[in-house]
């Protein structure tokens, strides 16, 4: 073999080896954008809530809030985006209390007030720990807890569903894996095939038994239209799909409107949508 190609063949391994060994520090930088200042309150939708906060099972501080209704009833627990934190969701939250959904969302450590850095294993206890803190401390019933997860939230909602005991799951806006959006991004779909399968929601869906709602953008310009249909078909039922015409990533709430918010309070109430 010439001593070019040789060369070539190290550098390659090099440069492979390099990519293990930091890709998950890249792929945080890439997959998380937190921010800590809030910029909007309860207090300005003149909404009722509860300022919590609670420890992760490796000993981060985590913030959340509380939204509750006198009429009790099941708990939305929300596992929000990637980017802002609990403060940016506040628009979707007020029409769900609306519709006598009571709600629990907490920032990932890193986020908001939380604590840390965040991580895929970090974050996945950062689920786990905002769950049992609803069942320990609210002495919220398992069977009253419905996890609702949004883009990169539905990964976290998928792994709490896959531990603890769940009423049910909504998954929306969710991609497959990180390798599978790597083939979706100009210059990285020709790295893809040595990027890692984390947060393996297409996997890991077809081990949930419970009901399950998977609600996408029909013109999602992050997260495939396509996978959305994936992680359905993936799934065991019962199961609904949701599509949202005109829908992009982030105003899936809001172009679908009411009707939306209907069907996600049938589903959540009754396991099933209109």
């Amino acid at each position: 073999m010439p001593v070019k190609w040789q060369y070539l063949i190290l550098l390659i391994i090099f440069m492979i080896t390099i990519c293990y060994i930091f890709y998950p520090m890249i792929e945080n930088f890439f997959v998380f954008h937190p921010q800590s200042s809030f910029d909007f309150t309860p207090e300005q939708l003149r909404l009722d809530y509860q300022d919590v906060y609670f420890n992760s099972e490796d000993g981060e501080r985590l913030h959340g809030w509380f939204f509750p209704l006198e009429t009790g009833g099941p708990v939305i627990l929300f596992c929000h985006g990637n980017a802002g934190n609990i403060s940016h969701r506040l628009d979707n939250i007020k029409p769900l209390t609306e519709k006598r959904l009571q709600v629990f969302i907490f920032d990932y450590r890193g986020y908001g007030k939380s604590s840390g850095n965040p991580s895929e294993k970090g974050i996945y206890m950062d689920g786990l720990a905002a769950y049992d803190y609803l069942v320990q401390e609210k002495h919220i019933q398992p069977e009253n807890i419905v996890l609702f997860g949004r883009s990169l939230g539905g990964a976290v909602a998928i792994e709490v569903s896959l531990k603890r005991n769940i009423r049910s799951i909504i998954i929306e806006s969710a991609f497959i894996s990180t390798r599978d959006m790597a083939k979706t991004m100009f210059l990285y779909n020709l790295f893809s095939f040595i990027i890692p399968s984390n947060y393996n929601n297409l996997e890991k869906i077809s081990d949930i038994h419970l009901p399950k709602l998977i609600i996408h953008g029909e013109d999602d310009e992050i997260v495939p239209f396509s996978m959305g249909k994936k992680l359905f078909e993936a799934s065991k039922e019962p199961k609904y799909f949701y599509p949202i015409k005109a829908a992009s990533h982030n105003d899936t709430f809001i172009m679908g409107g009411d009707e939306y918010f209907r069907a996600f309070a049938t589903f959540v109430n009754e396991s099933k949508i209109p």
